[in-house]
Parts: C-alpha cells; structure tokens; sequence
C-alpha cells in the first residue's frame, strides 16, 4: 500500500466504526462553534504526531499543514478545553469497547492461545495546587504535603501480542485503587462481555478475598500475584516448593526456566474457593540474574497447564512496559492539559482510543501482505513527512 499518512488513518478509523463516535461522541456543549469531529481528530491527530498537549494541536490546526491533517478548521487551545469540560466520557469509553470487538471479529488476536486482560494502578499530572476532585495530596519525609498528583486505574489487553489498554478508572483523597480496580472490572467485563477475555492477570494487593470474589462473580477466571501478603499461604508455597525440585524445566531463549505447581493449598479463612493452585517459576539468565515470583490462581490444570499459568504470569508486565510506560513517556499522559476533573478524564480516555488505534493500524492494517512491521517512531516520522507534501487535486 501506499505510505501512511494521516488521513489514511482516519480513514481506517472511519472503517472501524468510528465515524459514528465522531458524530454522537456526548458532545455537552449548548452552542458549538466547532464540529466535535473536527476537535476529537485533531487530539488524536495530536497523539499521532506526539504533539499531545492542547497548545501542541492548536500549533497544527493554525498552521499550513492542516489540509493534510484532515480537520476542516482552526481553533485554539482554550476550545479544546472547553469541549472536553463537556463532553460525556461514556461514548468514548464505549467507542474503545467496540475497538476492542471489531478487532476480535477481524481476527486480530487469532494468533494467541488466550486472550488475558491486565489491571493495575499508576500516578500521573503532578501539580503545586489542588484544582479538581481528582487531585490527591503527596508529601515529603517531613511529613509535609509537597504537592498533589492524580492517581488511576488501568485495564488492558494481555497476552496476545497486541497490548490495547482500553478503559482507565481515576480515584480522588477519599478513594482507593483497590475500590476504584474493583469497579473499573465491573464495567470492563459489562462492555466486553464475560467470553471476550479468558483470564484476567493482577499485582498482589488485588490478591484479597474481596478482589477475587468480585471477578469470580464476574466469570472471569484469575491470576495473581502471590508475595508476603498472605502470610500463611506464602509460608506453605514455600516449605512446599522450597524443597522439591522442579516440576518442569524448559529453555526460553538464553533463559532456563524452572517451574513448579500444586493445585492443592488451602484457602485463607475468608476466601471462598474449595482450593488454591499455586505456580512458581524461576527464570535464570546467562549473567547469573535469578527472577522468580509466586502466582495463585482459581483456574484448574486442565483449563491451563503449567506453561500456560507461567505465560499468564508474565503478560502482567505488559500493562507496564506497553501501557504505563508507552502513555506516559511517548502519549503524554503525565501531561496536564487543562485542568479540570472531566478534562482530565476525556483526555485520558482518548490516549487510550488513539494507542489503540494506532496499534491495530501499525501492527494489523499495515502489516498485512510483504509490508514489514513499523516501528512505532518510524510511523511517527511517516506521519510528520506525508504533512508537508502538497495536497493532491481535486480535479472532480
């Protein structure tokens, strides 16, 4: 195919269904100067380029380049704050939903075994003063509140080789991630459906009675990390496994892998399963660097082997490296962009709606045929050099 420009990815969005988000996207305001497609592309395109604060897009929107952009008209920064005051984040959240669905009917994730879905909590937009609901004090080792920085939780598709985070859940002072983890599951697993995803993969503070008897409940079969939490679980898993050899042994690159599993420990005294199977693994690399770690899950040996629980394990990491980290240092989600509590969380949602775009059009829609796959800065410069070309003519 032709090389990618802007305007063949919204295109490609508009073929994901799209289109019709742009069109009935919860827009709040009472009377719009400007089109809400209009605004809503011109953030995603933003988060394309990497141009990802409001000033950074009204830069693109006033500039020459907006032919290529796709976006029918100037406007300032001060616009795009106040549309995403306004604007429900309920159909955005739904458009990442319906992302997600499409590319499972596209056979995106054909490929791998199972479909897992990562959850977990980060800190981003530090400020010296208090300006929304969402703002939670930090203090210094004088016990001092030094400032105050914005907390959330994230949940994404694992284990598939396509990271898509795809729905985010902020707590304010008086919240918790284990509160706000328990009500983003609801409302993940209420939009994907109970079959979309096969297992679902947490650190250990979401290892308690309520946490898994809440995704239980859901349908959603679990896979935890198990460390000193959980005292008396920890110390049989250890008396166990410190004195048996491996169950199983295999290479991983330059890796040995040793794994252990039992399926037979005892619940703790408030959790309500029959047992709990617990899977150990030691990775050893070359360099003499040992990694380890404990996972306890509900899933039986014949749902999953030891491999498979192993597999599972590690995919959790991917919710860091391709969803914490990627967001932050490349999308601009630390960035405060305007600072109120809506804002904040429209503009964090559409990071997610525009990664997740820009995955599938990278790693599904561009690879198709002979075309290697891109990286993600080589699509970025693709992008930034299609912008200066003169625009075709229209000779119609």
């Amino acid at each position: 195919m032709k090389g990618p420009t802007l305007r063949r990815l919204q295109q490609y969005a508009a073929q994901l269904g799209l289109e019709h988000y742009w069109r009935s996207c919860g827009d709040g305001r009472p009377k719009p100067r400007r089109s809400a497609r209009d605004l809503l592309w011109a953030i995603m395109a933003g988060q394309a380029l990497r141009a990802t604060s409001f000033h950074g897009v009204e830069a693109l929107v006033r500039s020459k380049v907006r032919c290529n952009l796709g976006v029918s008209t100037g406007f300032g920064d001060d616009t795009l704050g106040y549309f995403t005051e306004r604007l429900d984040p309920g159909p955005t959240r739904a458009a990442l939903a319906e992302l997600l669905h499409r590319a499972k009917r596209n056979k995106a994730f054909d490929d791998c075994a199972r479909i897992g879905v990562a959850l977990d909590g980060t800190t981003v937009g530090r400020c010296q003063i208090r300006h929304c609901q969402w703002c939670r004090p930090y203090r210094s080792t004088a016990k001092e509140v030094a400032g105050y920085r914005h907390h959330l939780v994230m949940i994404s598709i694992v284990g598939t080789g396509l990271s898509l985070p795809f729905d985010i859940e902020p707590y304010g002072p008086k919240d918790s991630e284990y509160s706000a983890g328990q009500r983003l599951l609801r409302r993940a697993v209420a939009a994907l459906g109970v079959r979309f995803a096969d297992y679902l993969v947490v650190d250990a503070e979401f290892a308690t009675n309520t946490f898994l008897h809440t995704a239980t409940a859901l349908g959603i079969p679990v896979v935890a990390r198990l460390k000193d939490n959980l005292h008396e679980l920890s110390a049989a898993v250890e008396k166990r496994f410190g004195k048996d050899s491996p169950h199983r042994v295999l290479k991983e690159g330059a890796d040995r892998v040793e794994l252990w599993d039992a399926d037979d420990f005892d619940p703790w005294e408030t959790l309500n399963w029959d047992t709990v199977r617990v899977v150990r693994y030691r990775q050893c690399k070359p360099d003499g660097t040992v990694v380890a770690a404990d996972w306890l899950t509900n899933l039986g040996v014949r749902q999953a082997n030891t491999l498979a629980i192993y597999r599972m394990g590690k995919s959790r990491w991917e919710i860091e490296n391709q969803g914490f980290n990627d967001c932050k240092s490349r999308q601009g989600l630390e960035h405060i962009c305007h600072h109120h509590a809506n804002s904040l969380l429209v503009s964090w949602l559409l990071t997610l709606l525009s990664l997740v775009l820009l995955r599938l059009f990278r790693l599904r829609h561009l690879h198709r045929g002979k075309h290697p796959v891109r990286t993600a800065i080589e699509l970025v410069h693709l992008f930034w050099i299609a912008l200066g070309r003169p625009p075709a003519l229209n000779s119609s």
